[in-house]
């Protein structure tokens, strides 16, 4: 059975990203996003809810979020939750959620940074040689291999209009269905 671990959120970010930079090289970046919600309650009261997230991003998408990032963008994240286990200072196991970014894209308005509106998403992974299927599949068109190794910046292919059939081009008053 298939399962999805996908979050999406749009907030402000709530604090200006702390990013380390471990021994083996990875680079880590972690801030919290802010989003709201308002709604009316039965009695007729307006209400602000805010919910907060915390947020990590790796390795080059940590070094954009570290050099661009402030506390107050508002940003678009995609990622994965996770749960992480602790012991606080009783000892007591506590759990905490944290969203995994796989993609962000800087909003709202552009202050010496990328460009608004600009997507990052993180690296496909290398593929790896895959066990043999145990029955054939019906052949389907594959995506080249080097778009699994695309960088980490993609930007979005133009569309090209689909050609208009010839006995369309030549259809005269009489011949439209209104």
């Amino acid at each position: 059975m298939a399962s999805m671990n996908k979050v999406i959120l749009i907030g402000n970010v709530g604090n200006d990203p702390e990013v380390r930079y471990l021994d083996g090289g990875s680079v880590v970046a972690r801030f919290s996003v802010a989003t709201n919600e308002r709604y009316t309650t039965r009695s007729g009261e307006q209400v602000d809810q805010t919910e907060w997230f915390r947020v990590e991003v790796w390795n080059d998408q940590a070094k954009i979020i570290e050099k661009y990032v402030k506390k107050g963008n508002q940003i678009y994240v995609e990622g994965r939750l996770r749960t992480e286990t602790y012991n606080d200072r009783e000892g007591k196991e506590r759990f905490s959620l944290t969203v995994r970014a796989t993609t962000f894209q800087f909003l709202g308005t552009r202050q010496d940074g990328p460009e608004v509106g600009e997507s990052y998403n993180e690296p496909a992974p290398r593929p790896q040689a895959a066990p043999a299927p145990a029955r054939q599949a019906p052949a389907q068109p594959q995506a080249p291999a080097a778009r699994q190794e695309a960088p980490a910046r993609q930007a979005a292919p133009a569309r090209r209009p689909e050609p208009v059939p010839d006995d369309l081009n030549n259809a005269g008053d009489d011949d439209l269905p209104f």
